[in-house]
């Protein structure tokens, strides 16, 4: 299977599947002399660990994290760090009947128009399991970033038809929200929703914001690596994302340009700000200092108790009512999600970026 590599100098390589022995990653590239130890990544895996709340999947794994190489005495080596999280609570009966059908809403159908067959237990490889090697890995971008100066913070902005407001969000909340909701009056209206989806077999859908800070100006590719265009990218290859916007996104349609361009101006000191931020930190594919703005749409849960129309292997309409244990919404555990790939991909820019200019090659190698 060709597509589980990610990066050009920052660069991972997800394995494994959600009913198989276990999953991880292998990361190449992360500079030598990095302190790391196996909390700073258990850290955030515990973010998008199942069974915590009860809007989560009731499937309990510990989802504990082992680095296997890469880190000798809790600093990096500069060789690929490799890390595995262990299977423990797989119930691969529950999936049995769905190796002779189609699930509406999953990836069943393509993957056996494309390989001839698959691992349906869970999903296999497009199960949402396949996200804990993004995390780890995300975690490594994160300990980079940190040195940095750059800060990445992702919440739940929209559940439903229900979208936190400005003047009521928090940082604080986020962790106070089972819904990782920075505004807790939505997050309680989102839970009362949710319930109700519950009680109904179906799930939700919802949005994900995610603000990059302290990101220096100039990083970024000016045609085919853009910095927005690959965080785009990065985050539609989360599995439940349909949609992305960067900083206006898609209400810039509907602005004239005197309403969406950000005005530049002269600080005291001397450095060049905007005046607003409708580009959402990027202009030209390249990062412009400001906050980098990002949001993505997930799909509801496909994974549903109510009864469905679908398609057998034999060519025959059956009607399904999947089992399994499935979240009800995608967004509380995938904010982490979107932190990690916002991560990585920061990273490896950042990294490119260091060649970019001969008068910063000459002072790395030469004063």
């Amino acid at each position: 299977m060709a597509g589980s590599v990610l990066g050009e100098r920052f660069k991972i390589s997800t394995w494994g599947e959600s009913h198989g022995a276990g999953v991880g990653v292998v990361v190449d590239g992360c500079p030598a002399g990095l302190p790391l130890k196996e909390e700073d990544i258990q850290f955030f895996l515990d973010k998008r660990k199942p069974g915590e709340t009860k809007y989560a999947t009731p499937r309990r794994e510990e989802d504990k994290v082992t680095i296997l190489s890469g880190v000798f005495e809790g600093k990096t080596t500069g060789t690929p760090i490799s890390m595995l999280v262990e299977n423990t609570s797989q119930k691969s009966k529950d999936y049995s009947e769905i190796a002779g059908y189609y699930r509406p809403g999953h990836a069943d159908y393509t993957f056996d128009a494309k390989y001839g067959f698959r691992d349906y237990r869970g999903g296999g490889r497009s199960s949402g399991r396949e996200t804990i090697g993004r995390v780890a890995a995300g975690a490594v971008a994160m300990k980079i970033l940190e040195q940095l100066g750059i800060r990445i913070t992702a919440y739940t902005k929209q559940i439903g038809n229900l979208v936190c407001r400005e003047e009521k969000m928090q940082p604080g909340n986020i962790e106070k929200s089972p819904l990782r909701m920075p505004d807790l009056e939505r997050s309680a209206e989102a839970e009362e929703y949710l319930s109700n989806k519950m009680k109904e077999h179906d799930s939700a859908g919802g949005v994900i914001e995610c603000i990059i800070t302290g990101m220096p100006a100039g990083i970024g590719e000016p045609v085919f690596g853009k910095l927005d265009a690959l965080l785009a990218g990065n985050m539609v290859s989360i599995g439940a994302v349909k949609g992305v916007e960067i900083g206006s996104g898609f209400a810039a349609a509907e602005k004239s340009g005197s309403e969406n361009n950000d005005e530049f101006y002269m600080t005291p000191a001397g450095e060049i700000h905007k005046r607003t931020n409708s580009a959402g930190g990027i202009l030209g594919g390249i990062s412009d200092g400001d906050d980098i703005v990002i949001r993505a749409a997930f799909k509801p849960t496909p994974s549903i108790f109510r009864p469905q129309k679908t398609v057998n292997k034999k060519g025959e309409e059956i009607e399904v009512s999947i089992k399994g244990r499935h979240d009800p919404v995608i967004m509380p555990r995938a904010v982490v999600v979107v932190e990690a790939m916002a991560a990585v991909t920061v990273v490896d820019l950042l990294f490119v970026g260091m060649s970019s200019r001969i008068d910063r090659i000459k002072e790395f190698y030469m004063d």
